[in-house]
């Protein structure tokens, strides 16, 4: 593994640990990661998977979550600002069983940085709709097993 993707993978489990611990109990590990696109998979195990043996629904929303945050969350420290960071809505395709580890992959990071600067120079609460999709690639190689719709809603904070 890349020494950069494997610092990557320990700063985000690290914020799970600290602030959102499912995010840590789903370990997920960055595979790509660049100012246009970010990719996190998340293996499938006994801590993730439901009765069926495919990956619960939960942990699918932790994977599209941590996919569609990390791109905001690297701009929103490039600028050196504080900028409060929610989902505002959240819309999801199932399309196939997550029968094997789980991609989650977005490219919408000049969406992402945009949205980031918009917020910035405005002041106010600014939204952006982020697509993630989700690839099971050891069982259906590049074919989609869900997409995912998140809204990001961005507001700069008064220090």
């Amino acid at each position: 593994m890349d020494l950069q993707l494997l610092k990557e993978t320990w700063k985000l489990r690290a914020f799970g640990f600290l602030k959102i611990p499912i995010v840590f109990f789903c370990s997920p590990r960055v595979v790509e990661i660049s100012e246009e696109a970010v990719e996190i998979v998340i293996p499938l195990n006994y801590r993730t998977k439901n009765h069926l043996g495919s990956m619960y629904f939960g942990v699918l929303a932790v994977g599209a979550d941590v996919a569609g945050g990390l791109l905001a969350m690297n701009r929103i420290v490039e600028s050196g600002n504080r900028v409060n960071l929610v989902f505002k809505d959240f819309r999801a395709e199932f399309l196939k069983r997550p029968e094997a580890d789980v991609h989650f992959r977005s490219a919408d990071g000049a969406k992402v940085r945009a949205l980031v600067d918009l917020a910035l120079a405005s002041g106010e609460r600014e939204n952006e709709t982020v697509e993630i999709v989700a690839t099971c690639p050891k069982k259906f190689g590049s074919d989609p097993v869900g997409r995912f719709f998140l809204t990001i809603s961005l507001k700069r904070r008064n220090s």
